[in-house]
């Protein structure tokens, strides 16, 4: 049986987290927990984070987010504090556990991405990203 892109799709996003899962259990994160609080903590230099920049940027559900960042919370990463203007709103600060652990976080992202992308070049890694992009935004329709 010949893999089409969706079967490729799937088997790359499951070595790609479980090679994640596995480099940041020594930390005690999952990969995507890793992924959300370095998204966090790059973000908030900026201004403020809300759960809905992390639905967005990752694309996840308002369920599944909440499930993350509620773990993250339990776990002393983040914190969720209300916004003066909208008490609805929480933004999320980083905890020092957070910015202790980001700088191994960095490291073990980019050696994910680094095996992920060997071999490739320039112009290779920009067509994926096009290509990628393309069949992200189908899917939306």
């Amino acid at each position: 049986m010949e893999k089409d892109c969706g079967m490729w799709i799937n088997i790359l996003s499951h070595k790609l987290k479980k090679r994640m899962n596995a480099n940041m259990q020594s930390l005690g994160l999952t990969g995507v927990q890793s992924r959300v609080m370095h998204y966090i903590l790059i973000k908030c230099a900026d201004g403020p984070v809300f759960q809905r920049d992390v639905e967005s940027a990752f694309d996840l559900s308002r369920s599944t987010a909440t499930g993350i960042l509620q773990l993250m919370e339990k776990n002393g990463l983040i914190l969720r504090k209300s916004v003066a203007s909208d008490a609805r709103l929480k933004s999320l600060i980083p905890t020092q556990k957070a910015a202790h652990l980001d700088e191994k976080i960095g490291e073990y992202l980019h050696q994910a991405e680094q095996c992920l992308t060997h071999g490739l070049s320039d112009k290779q890694l920009s067509l994926f990203l096009e290509i990628a992009a393309h069949m992200s935004a189908n899917l939306d329709q």
